[in-house]
């Protein structure tokens, strides 16, 4: 005779005896587990910015200021004038072909990001990669800008904040298909 059955009937009943000793009623004490979540805990890790720029911080930089930090901070991993090939999976943010000339085209800033935004937003949580999140909002804004210089989207004298981010039309801006267009 097979001992499933009465293993399975067994630990299903002790399942159930556990887990009814662990319920709690209404009012009763807590476990005691985590700790309240503040207004400003929310708000520290709240930095997502919206295409049309909405979350945006105060701030701003240009692309020679960007070019300072990026010599400081980036050319290790992303090379002399964002080409690539310093580190690996730190591939070119500057120039690529289109991207209809196949799946195994390098995505770069000018050819697949839609948004200006989403740029700084990246940079805001992921760069550098060894110390995400340490960048001033002033130096992701300078950054943004030399990276959208070299790319030939911007002045190099052009000044990118809040309200001049959102305003740059990037390349492949019409060719996403957005899941909920109504979010922008």
């Amino acid at each position: 005779m097979s001992m499933r059955k009465p293993l399975l009937a067994f630990a299903v009943a002790l399942a159930l005896l556990t887990g009814a000793s662990f319920a709690q009623s209404p009012g009763s004490q807590s476990p005691n587990l985590g700790k309240p979540v503040s207004e400003a805990d929310i708000k520290a890790w709240d930095i997502s910015v919206l295409p049309d720029g909405t979350n945006l911080p105060p701030g701003s930089g240009t692309p020679a200021q960007g070019a300072r930090i990026y010599a400081e901070k980036c050319v290790a991993c992303h090379a002399e004038g964002g080409k690539g090939g310093g580190a690996p999976g730190a591939g070119p943010l500057v120039g690529g072909a289109p991207l209809t000339n196949g799946i195994e085209t390098a995505k770069t800033i000018a050819n697949y990001y839609a948004y200006a935004t989403t740029v700084f937003d990246y940079i805001r949580r992921a760069m550098p990669y060894n110390a995400p999140r340490s960048l001033s909002d002033n130096e992701v804004y300078a950054l943004t800008a030399y990276i959208l210089a070299l790319n030939k989207l911007i002045g190099e004298n052009d000044v990118m904040d809040a309200k001049t981010l959102p305003q740059v039309k990037m390349p492949n801006r019409d060719n996403f298909i957005l899941p909920y267009p109504d979010r922008i």
